[in-house]
């Protein structure tokens, strides 16, 4: 059974990977994809991070902790990053979703969970 403290950091890892993937396409799509090249950087690694730490979670993982920790350093820098894009409204979905989903990722990584 899933932990029912993994729910809101599952929901947020979610929904975060649904803003990188709109972002990271964009980013792509982009009249220069060279400047948004950090952007589409991050949101890969963001991507990556937020599956593995859902797929974790939804095992009930003993080392939910450390991804967890994991997957908001590097939200924090992925909405650091799409921020500084402000004439990109998928950038900016993303930062906030990313920001979301480090707040959620770091509250579970301070709650101790019996798994």
């Amino acid at each position: 059974m899933l932990k029912k403290e993994f729910e809101a950091c599952i929901k947020a890892c979610t929904e975060c990977l649904t803003a990188c993937s709109e972002c990271f396409s964009c980013c792509l799509q982009s009249e220069s994809p060279k400047k948004h090249s950090e952007c589409i950087q991050l949101c890969r690694d963001c991507l990556e991070v937020c599956t593995l730490c859902i797929k974790l979670l939804s095992s009930n993982s003993r080392f939910y902790k450390e991804i967890c920790e994991l997957c908001a350093k590097i939200c924090r820098a992925c909405a650091a990053e799409c921020s500084k894009h402000t004439d990109m409204t998928a950038c900016q979905n993303c930062a906030d979703a990313c920001t979301r989903c480090a707040e959620q990722c770091e509250k579970l990584s301070k709650t101790a969970v019996a798994v």
